[in-house]
């Protein structure tokens, strides 16, 4: 093993998000601790930065050399190339004071400067695509294709997609699906390893909870204890379909008219309140709350069923929904669309849940009339997860992928 090897790792995203705090400070810890010497710049927004002091001391414990950089929001376009600029800068300074022997760049935008280190100094990058990101924007309707500026910035990230994908040293991608996907291209790329969303199993373990703190958060979120709790984790955003959820969990309350709708989730309560009242869902059925992640096993362990759906698009063959591996995690089954990711293999694999089919009464009848007979145990679905999304295992496969670039690169130079 390459212990004391130096490794770069870029992020566009903020690890002062919860999305950052998740996904990408856990895995860097692990590796840290196996002996890489990590440095990881990132860029933060400012309505998030009151919590750099979380992040730094995390970085702190785990000897990870945090570099941040304040993210330009306005104008689009011209942000982000300031942003890159800024970004190529440091990663230039801080490769002349600690000479790094790999690059790891988390999705496109990292990936440019990833690309440039490798042209001016020679260095391995790895790329991190974690989806399609060019086709996201477009699916997501961020980028309109009739403006001409937006048409050109997509084809100008399909193209850079290419070389990222030819000119790395290796390729990770989030799930099967979107490795098929990329193969069936026909295009040159570099070896591609799926590490999905992992999730840390020791901090999502029902066995570990103190019986008083999921007493007393219960009594938070005013969740009585003989009702039934469907759940959902995280923010709305642009792909989680919360009018067709609110539609499901409406047809669910025929049979089961006490269920509560649980969000748990930083979103403005109004917006769910208002869609709730647009579906006719009395908000006697619905609670909302907002969990940090430490609070986050206690208020899943609080579900009887985990909720979501996601916009079913082209890009989404690349997705790994975090609150799948941290629903099984807790021992909570799923129910989720299909045509997802990787998401119809977990579910039939594991028997961690029911897939919807479609939108409306008869998928929602399909799917809720197979639920008791087609799940797993709880326990069996958090093995399942321990056996898919245990963040070990994803630290491990990391580590696998820097010895199979670092250690080549080492021997090319002797």
């Amino acid at each position: 093993m390459s212990t004391n090897a130096n490794i770069l790792y870029i992020s566009y995203d903020g690890m002062t998000d919860p999305l950052g705090q998740s996904q990408v400070l856990p895995y860097l810890a692990g590796l840290s601790a196996m002996g890489y010497k990590i440095t990881l710049l990132s860029c933060e927004k400012t309505e998030r930065w009151h919590h750099k002091e979380t992040v730094q001391a995390i970085c702190t414990k785990h000897h990870i050399n945090w570099q941040p950089i304040m993210y330009t929001r306005k104008p689009p376009v011209i942000s982000t190339i300031k942003d890159v600029r800024k970004m190529k800068k440091i990663a230039q300074s801080l490769h002349q004071k600690i000479s790094f022997d790999l690059v790891h760049c988390r999705s496109y935008i990292s990936g440019l400067v990833g690309q440039w280190m490798k042209r001016k100094f020679g260095l391995p990058f790895i790329f991190d695509m974690r989806g399609f990101w060019a086709n996201e924007r477009v699916d997501g309707g961020l980028w309109n294709l009739g403006n001409p500026l937006y048409k050109r910035v997509y084809n100008y990230f399909k193209n850079k997609e290419k070389h990222f994908l030819n000119q790395s040293a290796a390729v990770v991608s989030l799930t099967y699906a979107a490795k098929d996907e990329i193969e069936g291209w026909g295009i040159p790329h570099s070896p591609i390893t799926v590490i999905p969303c992992c999730v840390d199993t020791k901090l999502f373990n029902p066995e570990t909870l103190k019986p008083e703190q999921v007493a007393a958060l219960r009594r938070k979120a005013d969740l009585p204890s003989n009702k039934m709790v469907v759940g959902y984790v995280g923010s709305l955003g642009t792909w989680y379909l919360l009018n067709e959820m609110l539609a499901f969990f409406k047809f669910w309350l025929k049979d089961h008219p006490d269920s509560i709708l649980f969000f748990v989730t930083n979103e403005p309560k109004q917006m769910i309140q208002d869609a709730a009242k647009k579906h006719r869902i009395s908000f006697e059925n619905i609670r909302l709350i907002a969990g940090n992640r430490n609070e986050m096993p206690y208020y899943i362990s609080l579900m009887d069923f985990g909720l979501f759906f996601i916009k079913n698009a082209y890009s989404k063959k690349a997705s790994s929904p975090v609150k799948q591996g941290e629903l099984m995690a807790m021992g909570v089954p799923v129910i989720c669309n299909s045509g997802v990711g990787d998401s119809d293999f977990i579910i039939n694999k594991y028997r961690s849940g029911e897939l919807v089919h479609s939108f409306d009464e008869a998928g929602f009848a399909a799917s809720i009339a197979n639920l008791k007979s087609d799940i797993n145990h709880p326990v069996e679905i958090r093995n399942g997860a321990k056996d898919y999304f245990d963040l070990q295992k994803g630290i491990n496969a990391y580590a696998a992928l820097y010895e199979s670039v670092i250690t080549p690169a080492v021997n090319k130079v002797k």
